[in-house]
């Protein structure tokens, strides 16, 4: 195992980003940067041992400091949507940035995907490195209350598992969800599309949402609708099959925030599969939701080697509480008090599936 760290380049207001990249035995490896503790790639082997990116990303700092749609970020204070960009906690109502519509997505205008996360460890072991960001969010940043002070740590290990651990504290009341948004595509970040990725989870229900994807309060069952991901699902079938499903027909695809059986146990959620090469991932995590997204309205000119990312050329697996959940208080609490620790952790095991035509 090794960690270089390099120069990636300076941001607009003058602050230098490293770039940390650890690779481990096989040749595999993870790059993060400072500048939003974002992914920017992740190249792992597929059947034949064969390198390949991945995730979907952009070459130079400048590409994401501008609208990349959140490609490999930390997204918070809130990931995911807050309905009417407003919450009440404690008696008093908050108002934040409406950023998707008049509601707020993924921390508002200036999330902690535009921040500057510090590394502050980056430490090397037998089998296994890892890399330590922090940031505070100071109080009343993006108006939400308390200073959040925050650690993220990436640890990449021989046999290609991804853990990102998120711990966070604060001095007021406040609301924390945090989680990462990288899109991936198995078959490589140039394959064009992951409608031949096979999709599982671990859900029997949705939450329910209005045509602006925001909950309702109550659950939708995936049972009958192409939103059923429990026995796995080639995405190409359910996308065709999206207009027979009135929340993917608002989503343009899959955006939906699915309720993991397993609740806040620490159990797989998902599982990925691309044949063709080989690649899986499975999805191991703490957190009771994952919200599926399969880059519907996507259309970015420039990305990784000049490549077009369009409709469908990625998919995340945003492991997190619900969409809405300060306006809801029947789901699992978002809260974070002074005195108390938001601890979680959630892995990306990437492995290579032998074919099904070998003897």
């Amino acid at each position: 195992m090794s960690i270089v760290t390099k120069h990636f380049g300076t941001t607009a207001k003058g602050d230098a980003v490293a770039m940390m990249t650890m690779t481990n035995k096989s040749g595999a490896s993870v790059s993060v940067i400072e500048l939003g503790a974002i992914v920017t790639s992740i190249i792992v082997p597929d059947r034949e041992g064969n390198l390949a990116d991945v995730t979907l990303g952009f070459d130079t700092l400048a590409r994401y400091e501008g609208d990349h749609a959140f490609m490999g970020d930390i997204v918070g204070r809130y990931g995911n949507r807050i309905a009417k960009a407003a919450f009440t906690l404690d008696g008093v109502t908050y108002n934040l940035t409406a950023n998707d519509g008049q509601n707020t997505l993924h921390g508002g205008k200036e999330g902690f995907n535009t921040k500057l996360w510090k590394l502050v460890e980056a430490k090397e072991a037998e089998g296994c490195d890892s890399v330590k960001l922090h940031y505070l969010s100071p109080d009343m940043e993006e108006n939400y209350p308390g200073n959040l002070d925050m650690y993220v740590t990436y640890a990449w290990d021989d046999d290609c598992n991804l853990s990102i651990r998120y711990e966070a504290t604060t001095d007021k009341a406040t609301h924390c969800n945090l989680t990462n948004h990288t899109y991936f595509n198995l078959a490589g970040h140039d394959h064009g599309t992951v409608l031949d990725h096979v999709v599982f989870i671990d859900a029997d229900v949705v939450t329910a949402v209005d045509s602006e994807l925001i909950p309702n309060g109550s659950y939708m069952p995936v049972v009958g609708t192409p939103l059923d991901l429990r026995e796995g699902m080639l995405l190409a079938d359910g996308i065709e099959a999206k207009d027979s499903c009135a929340p993917m027909v608002w989503a343009g695809g899959y955006d939906h925030n699915y309720v993991l059986r397993k609740g806040s146990a620490m159990a797989l959620c998902a599982f990925v599969y691309h044949e063709a090469s080989g690649r899986s991932m499975e999805i191991i995590t703490d957190q009771p939701g994952v919200q599926l997204y399969t880059a519907c309205t996507t259309d970015y000119e420039g990305g990784r080697g000049g490549m077009h990312y369009g409709n469908y050329s990625g998919l995340c697996l945003e492991t997190q509480h619900y969409p809405d959940t300060p306006n809801h208080p029947n789901f699992p609490t978002t809260v974070l008090r002074p005195g108390e620790k938001y601890d979680t952790t959630t892995i990306y095991a990437f492995r290579v599936e032998e074919d099904d035509d070998e003897e």
